[in-house]
């Protein structure tokens, strides 16, 4: 069990239950998700680094994710292994938490993607048996050492995306497409290459703020380009560009991210995803890092 979940007194427990579903006899009330979710990566980072998968703490996680206050969760598939899939869905419900995104990555810039689609259909088809998926959160695999694609690449790959897209819309489900900073380099050129060169239709876009910002670009720039196409947008800070271990204010100006999205009336998804940087600073329990990130983000971006 990771010392960042049990630092809490008694005290510091009951007060953070105070945010969580009331329990009637064995199972959690469900009340309407709010549109913020916690993305589970940290924890990815937590256990890994004590060599431990999360596959294999996936109960305690998504209680640490609840004592912190929030009703909905974007996984990744690493919790979901065909032969895992009906235990992890079952703890969403046991613990009353909505899966609205599911993330999963691929290569899709060469012949690859043939293989990248069919696994993608598939992860959809374990998932959509769970009540309120929505999306599928995808980012295509980099090249070795983030090497630029070529202008081939780029049209294989925008090619596949709106495919994939075009098939989940089918099943019920939108594609949002995610980026890393490889995606922003050159001007964000594969960025912007696959988003004029897909289907609006087919293709939306979850916007990882601080990936654009440590690629390179301007946030709001982005933000502003990629427009209705938004589905979900993840949230993360730094300051003096090495992560917080909490989202706060920082390098990236989250008052006019959320101005700019007011102004563009989102409806989609704000989801709080944590990550350490080797120098990041640990000075409170995640649970509690979780509850302040989640907090922030009702008060910034006016949602409660």
């Amino acid at each position: 069990m990771s010392t960042r979940l049990t630092q809490l007194t008694r005290r510091n427990w009951m007060l953070l239950a105070a945010a969580t579903p009331a329990c009637t006899g064995l199972a959690f009330a469900k009340p309407k998700p709010t549109r913020i979710a916690c993305q589970c990566y940290i924890f990815e980072q937590d256990y890994g680094a004590r060599k431990q998968k999360t596959i294999e703490h996936v109960d305690e996680i998504l209680s640490t994710v609840v004592a912190a206050g929030f009703r909905a969760v974007e996984l990744t598939s690493t919790y979901f292994p065909p032969d895992k899939v009906e235990q992890s869905l079952s703890l969403l419900d046991k613990h009353g938490l909505a899966l609205p995104i599911a993330y999963i990555g691929g290569p899709m810039h060469d012949d690859r993607w043939h293989q990248t689609h069919a696994t993608v259909l598939a992860y959809a088809d374990r998932l959509i048996q769970h009540p309120g998926l929505e999306a599928i959160s995808f980012n295509c695999d980099p090249k070795p050492k983030n090497e630029p694609k070529t202008d081939a690449e780029l049209a294989t790959e925008a090619a596949a995306l709106d495919q994939l897209g075009g098939d989940l819309k089918r099943k019920g489900l939108r594609l949002l497409v995610h980026a890393h900073a490889p995606e922003m380099a050159e001007n964000a050129r594969e960025w912007r290459h696959f988003f004029h060169h897909t289907s609006a239709d087919n293709v939306g876009i979850c916007l990882d703020t601080h990936w654009v910002f440590r690629g390179g670009e301007n946030v709001m720039d982005i933000l502003r380009e990629a427009g209705t196409r938004i589905g979900d947008v993840h949230l993360r800070n730094s300051a003096s560009k090495i992560w917080m271990e909490e989202l706060g204010d920082g390098d990236v100006d989250y008052k006019a991210v959320a101005a700019e999205l007011k102004h563009q009336h989102y409806k989609g998804w704000l989801t709080v995803e944590l990550a350490w940087d080797p120098t990041t600073p640990h000075t409170r329990p995640l649970v509690e890092d979780l509850k302040r990130s989640r907090i922030y983000t009702e008060r910034v971006f006016g949602v409660t």
